[in-house]
């Protein structure tokens, strides 16, 4: 990619993780093929169904790839919402790239494509999460859109559905109180691609009973991931460590002491990780990057978690990443 910005001349005043190119990469052409059902048109067969339901509300990287595993890895039904059509489109688009080229590289079975992608079914209306025994919420990191989706979840769903948010950051504890059944309410925050990534962190809620934690391990061992464990505190464990180790390179570039290749490449070849930190915030997004240390500065009051005056420019300026085609890199030739 191509280098945008090496610093910036600003003063100082001190989420999910890797993301596959070919996986985000979205195409028209396959989106014809499929037929988004509309909320009046929807259903699913429930005869001889021998798995559970599980909902996907949000159709964008996370969602998608969240759909993807449930019916690739688990053989479930799927319901994936959102409210726009043309998303949902967008998203079995990259959901059947995703396996043609599973089957070009021979790790699936052309056969298998049909029926992985029959069992995902699509909705614009949220009433339609009535049908599924757990519900994965993974729309956009914003405290309020996502305490509205919980309250009316409270509400649609089975009394004993459980009902699981992929936040990064966000009180899981407060968004349980926005339900009527908050023992039902835990967090299961998986990691981009979701079909790469082995990942989920689980974080319970004060409110989340036992039986909804042993449920939810189960589902996530079933999805084919590693679960841990984590309180409901600010960032939970990954972002934690990992937004404000981002936020530092970005301030090292703020200040001029490097250039976005040289720390990239510092860190990759000093500390031996694939990725360097502002190539991986590109991908993370810097949106999102800004929302994490946000709320960890807000909810922890502690000033190393102050986001970096130049991550905070690239958001008003629209430079979000790779979703955007600009970040700290020039995507928008990829």
């Amino acid at each position: 990619p191509t280098i945008i910005a090496q610093k910036s001349s600003f003063p100082h005043t001190t989420n999910t993780m890797l993301h596959s190119r070919r996986f985000l990469t979205s195409t028209s052409r396959l989106a014809s093929r499929f037929q988004c059902a509309s909320a009046s048109s929807f259903s699913i067969n429930q005869q001889n169904r021998n798995y559970a339901t599980v909902g996907v509300v949000g159709a964008g990287q996370m969602g998608l790839g969240i759909a993807l595993v449930a019916s690739k890895n688990a053989s479930h039904d799927v319901i994936l919402q959102d409210i726009s059509q043309d998303q949902l489109k967008k998203s079995l688009a990259v959901i059947q790239k995703t396996l043609a080229n599973d089957v070009k590289k021979g790790r699936l079975e052309e056969n298998a494509v049909q029926d992985i992608m029959g069992r995902i079914k699509t909705s614009t209306d949220l009433k339609d999460m009535g049908s599924a025994d757990f519900v994965i919420e993974a729309a956009t990191e914003r405290t309020d859109l996502k305490l509205k989706i919980f309250e009316d979840l409270g509400r649609i769903t089975k009394d004993d559905a459980i009902l699981a948010t992929n936040t990064s950051s966000i009180s899981v504890t407060k968004i349980a109180a926005a339900t009527s059944k908050p023992d039902k309410v835990i967090g299961m925050h998986f990691f981009n691609p979701v079909p790469v990534m082995q990942l989920c962190e689980v974080i319970r809620a004060l409110q989340t009973s036992d039986e909804t934690y042993q449920k939810t391990s189960k589902l996530a061992r079933e999805l084919g991931k590693v679960d841990a464990l984590s309180k409901d505190f600010a960032g939970f464990t990954v972002n934690r460590i990992l937004c404000p180790y981002i936020n530092e390179a970005i301030q090292v570039l703020h200040e001029g002491i490097a250039t976005v290749e040289d720390i990239d490449t510092t860190m990759k070849l000093g500390t031996n990780v694939p990725m360097g930190p502002l190539t991986l915030a590109d991908f993370v997004g810097l949106d999102t990057m800004l929302e994490v240390m946000r709320i960890l500065h807000s909810e922890l009051g502690d000033d190393k978690y102050r986001p970096s005056p130049l991550l905070v420019k690239y958001v008003e300026a629209g430079w979000w990443g790779k979703k955007s085609g600009k970040g700290f890199y020039d995507w928008s030739k990829k």
